[in-house]
């Protein structure tokens, strides 16, 4: 009589169940890719508006007082850890409108009923396909910035600008795809983007820093999660890292590097927490 461990089956089993997961999770990163690869527009332009911005901003402020940008030597220098920050926050903004037009057009229902070892890949998938994008785009910022003589993060910079937009990345992208099933349709999910994009960008310090704002807006900027994200990238191009040097001055007291991340991390854990009962309920 041959006899099995429980625990070696139950092993086997696992390790069976994140083959079969992993593959999931591949075949339906790749078809979010070959959509892009059918429509490079939507890539191209993601990168260019950032850029046309770089150059123009830049222009209008290249003779703005030295004081008006603390720590920075130009405008422009000030300005690409901004859009950096922005550009990967309108892609994970926008990580929703696949899995809406996915409802839309009922490809959803055939994943809901298609044997899946876990429904859990289709927005782990999704998750994958936005970080990707916008980690593509903010390189391609980067880049360009470093040509027009705005500098290069050190490889600690690198590493601070990568923990930075992931955690980000994480966070809006959990939000847009809670909110890919909440809402009815993809006109409402586009009008929250439209209203959402510009407002919290100009409430941030993207383009100004608190010291230049009104008082009402430098309070709303010093909470702005893109001004959590912001300022560590602005730091990754100094010669030195340092996170326990002071980021931000805001009205209610100094904000170092490491309360940044902090924020960034609290707030795409709680996102995770707020969102993982409603994500389990429509995909069950």
């Amino acid at each position: 009589m041959i006899t099995t461990n429980p625990s070696l089956q139950k092993e086997k089993q696992s390790r069976n169940d994140l083959n079969e997961m992993s593959q999931e999770i591949s075949a339906l990163t790749w078809r979010l890719f070959i959509q892009l690869i059918r429509r490079p527009s939507t890539l191209f332009a993601g990168i260019l508006q950032p850029l046309i911005w770089l150059l123009l901003f830049a222009a209008l402020f290249s003779k703005a007082p030295i004081d008006f940008l603390p720590g920075s030597s130009s405008y422009g220098e000030f300005l690409g850890a901004g859009l950096i920050v922005f550009t990967a926050f309108s892609g994970a903004l926008n990580a929703g409108l696949p899995l809406m037009f996915d409802r839309e057009f009922g490809f959803l229902n055939r994943l809901l009923v298609a044997p899946l070892s876990s429904r859990s890949s289709i927005v782990i998938s999704s998750v994958i396909y936005i970080t990707s994008i916008s980690l593509l785009q903010s390189f391609a910022i980067m880049a360009t910035s470093a040509l027009l003589g705005y500098g290069w993060p050190s490889l600690g910079g690198f590493l601070l600008i990568a923990i930075t937009l992931l955690l980000l990345v994480f966070a809006i992208t959990g939000l847009s795809l809670g909110l890919a099933f909440v809402l009815p349709g993809h006109i409402e999910l586009i009008a929250i983007i439209f209203i959402a994009n510009l407002p919290v960008l100009f409430a941030s310090t993207a383009l100004a820093p608190i010291s230049f704002m009104p008082e009402w807006l430098g309070w709303i900027a010093s909470i702005n999660p893109l001004t959590f994200a912001i300022e560590p990238i602005r730091m990754a191009y100094h010669s030195s890292v340092d996170l326990r040097a002071i980021l931000i001055e805001a009205p209610y007291g100094e904000v170092n590097g490491y309360s940044c991340l902090a924020i960034l991390l609290i707030l795409t854990v709680g996102l995770f927490f707020l969102i993982r009962p409603l994500l389990n309920r429509k995909l069950a």
